[in-house]
């Protein structure tokens, strides 16, 4: 069978078969037809073969089963690259980039200077509400200060820092 034309007309005869046979093993009815179509064109390619076939339908049958299991190997190989770049992008580090970090090094040297220049006491209730945790009732017990006193400063200090955080 080394006419093209006899080829073809095997092939359109069991292209729905064919068809049938790939989609279980490529799980898609696309894909299968996708599988047929290059079986198609490899079985007409062996038309310029010296050899004459004894089985041409059989032959067809197994490029078609060939060309399906290369797929399933294809997207199996894809797949497990594809989940090693998940595992890496889980595995991403949680510490800041270096220019993240240089620009937290510098917004915690504008803070520094900021409170240096507040009034001591004003600094001092800073400091133990926002980096000790002390309420205001025990700031004010600390500096011998009223409750609404110890909250005026630490807010002061706040609205200070802020500004000077902010004018760049």
């Amino acid at each position: 069978m080394s006419d093209n034309n006899e080829r073809l007309q095997l092939y359109l005869m069991h292209r729905h078969a064919l068809v049938d046979y790939a989609a279980p093993i490529v799980g898609c009815r696309s894909k299968a037809e996708d599988v047929v179509q290059d079986a198609w064109l490899r079985f007409s390619q062996g038309a310029d073969n010296l050899m004459p076939l004894t089985q041409p339908v059989g032959y067809l049958y197994r490029i078609v089963r060939n060309l399906a299991f290369d797929l399933n190997r294809r997207v199996t190989l894809e797949n497990r690259h594809t989940s090693r770049d998940e595992l890496l992008d889980e595995h991403a580090s949680n510490a800041p980039s270096p220019e993240q970090e240089a620009l937290h090094l510098d917004e915690l040297r504008k803070l520094q200077h900021a409170l240096s220049r507040l009034p001591e006491r004003t600094r001092q209730a800073f400091v133990l509400h926002r980096l000790q945790g002390l309420t205001f009732q025990q700031i004010g017990a600390q500096l011998g200060i009223s409750v609404s006193l110890a909250h005026q400063l630490v807010r002061d200090a706040l609205t200070y820092c802020a500004e000077q955080l902010s004018d760049d």
